[in-house]
């Protein structure tokens, strides 16, 4: 029955992908590149120098795992080439990244945020053009227009994993636990705030950190205003609109709803899905994107404290006539420039893709794949993991809005100096009112885009 419902799920996902034709990841584009039996015949052709590569990037600890035995399984293949792994947590992994990538010394295969390509591309110079190594990568795999999105300059500078969006999970043992139905509204949101405080202070239904907050605001402002959030260069939200959000922000901390971000910061986790009080049932909700919520599953599935708790998809909750959010490529695996072995880069890329075993391996680690053979292996095997599958459908269905890259970018999104941490930092702690907390960000972003 378990293979069942997942193959289902798989085959809603690819609905969702196939019906999206202008952001949609399935294959069937890429003129002049080959099949994926003539990229693995070419790869059978690479020699046999033994050349070594390193490959970064971030992750959970489930992600880990099977991006290490994806490796291993890549290096028994082919023997000739040795693969260095570095990996670790969001948290500062960007800033880490980006001067290795300025500095010309960055990994041969590196997992990009699509933004990446805007921010750090240097207009199509800081990352290999994959388009010379058609030969050994197969494009065909991919829809043509999720390749454009990761164009610069007219060069391809990564390869697509994956599309994603953001949804609300819920700790349904923890619910239960209080006696509160999972929220659907704006009223249930903050009635579940209450019966949470009465039941114990310490609990709460949601948590969220600084770029949570704003991933959120966006998503609350899109659902009462039907606009997207910048739009063409240029944001579409007046400052009494943003100052709304922030209202808005303001009353879930004060109806119990969401914890201070001082007191995240007092649980000592750089992350949610490390945070004990996430693990053991205390914050019993999370805004996460459909991709990684996999090291939520496994973090809470963990626990030792409050073995057997179950985590389930909400519905988008609903505050305004809009449905809001966005969905967009959610990672992308690109080659240096400077890499020596480019096309053993390229090999490793196209094996973590569309290989039939790496697929098997990694599952949905990274999301459902853009990769149309990724898709069928998922499907025909009944292979990955069933809560991030009917996620992925659930929020490619819900969510229409466009995301513009610079929303990420690194000045905006760091921890701890981007102003999305400076903004919602001072906003929890009452530093500063909703009014000039609209007004920071606002000339933030105006800054980001006008630097």
């Amino acid at each position: 029955m378990m293979k069942k419902n997942l193959k289902k799920a798989v085959s809603l996902a690819l609905a969702s992908v196939m019906a999206l034709s202008l952001t949609a990841c399935k294959g069937g584009s890429g003129s002049g590149t080959t099949t994926a039996a003539q990229a693995e015949s070419k790869e059978a052709e690479s020699g046999s120098e033994d050349v070594t590569i390193k490959f970064c990037w971030w992750g959970g600890d489930s992600r880990h795992e099977a991006t290490e035995k994806a490796v291993d399984a890549f290096m028994a293949k082919y023997p000739n080439i040795k693969v260095e792994c570095e990996y670790g947590a969001w948290t500062g992994w960007e800033e880490k990244q980006s001067l290795a990538i300025q500095g010309g010394n960055a990994a041969d295969v590196m997992q990009i945020n699509w933004n990446w390509i805007t921010s750090y591309s240097g207009n199509g110079t800081n990352f290999a053009n994959l388009e010379d190594y058609s030969d050994v990568l197969d494009l065909t795999q991919f829809s043509q227009d999720s390749l454009d999105q990761c164009k610069a300059d007219g060069k391809l500078m990564a390869v697509p994993v994956a599309l994603t969006g953001r949804l609300f999970y819920w700790n349904k043992t923890t619910f239960d636990e209080v006696g509160c139905e999972i929220p659907t509204d704006e009223a249930s949101l903050l009635e579940a705030g209450a019966k949470f405080k009465a039941y114990n202070e310490d609990y709460y239904p949601l948590a969220m950190m600084e770029y949570d907050r704003a991933i959120f605001l966006v998503y609350y402002l899109e659902s009462v205003y039907g606009k997207p959030w910048v739009e063409n260069g240029e944001l579409q939200y007046t400052a009494e609109e943003i100052q709304a959000g922030m209202d808005f922000m303001t009353k879930l901390e004060e109806a119990h709803v969401i914890p201070t971000i001082a007191i995240l910061q007092g649980d000592m986790a750089d992350s949610l899905d490390k945070n004990a009080k996430v693990i053991d049932g205390k914050y019993a909700g999370v805004f996460e994107w459909d991709s990684a919520v996999s090291k939520v599953q496994k973090a809470i599935a963990e626990s030792t404290t409050k073995p057997g708790q179950e985590l389930v998809i909400g519905d988008f909750l609903k505050f305004g006539d809009y449905d809001g959010g966005f969905t967009k490529i959610s990672m992308a695996l690109a080659v240096s420039a400077n890499s020596a072995h480019p096309k053993e880069a390229a090999m490793l890329i196209n094996y973590l893709l569309n290989d039939d075993e790496a697929i098997e391996i990694c599952g949905t680690e990274r999301g459902i794949p853009c990769s149309a053979e990724g898709v069928k292996i998922l499907e025909e095997k009944g292979i990955g993991d069933k809560l991030v599958m009917e996620a992925n459908a659930k929020v490619l269905a819900h969510s229409k809005f466009p995301l513009d890259p610079m929303f990420e970018h690194n000045d905006l999104k760091a921890n701890p100096d981007g102003v999305y941490y400076k903004v919602f930092g001072k906003l929890s702690a009452g530093d500063i009112t909703s009014a000039q907390a609209a007004e920071d960000l606002m000339k933030g972003i105006d800054d980001c885009y006008n630097f």
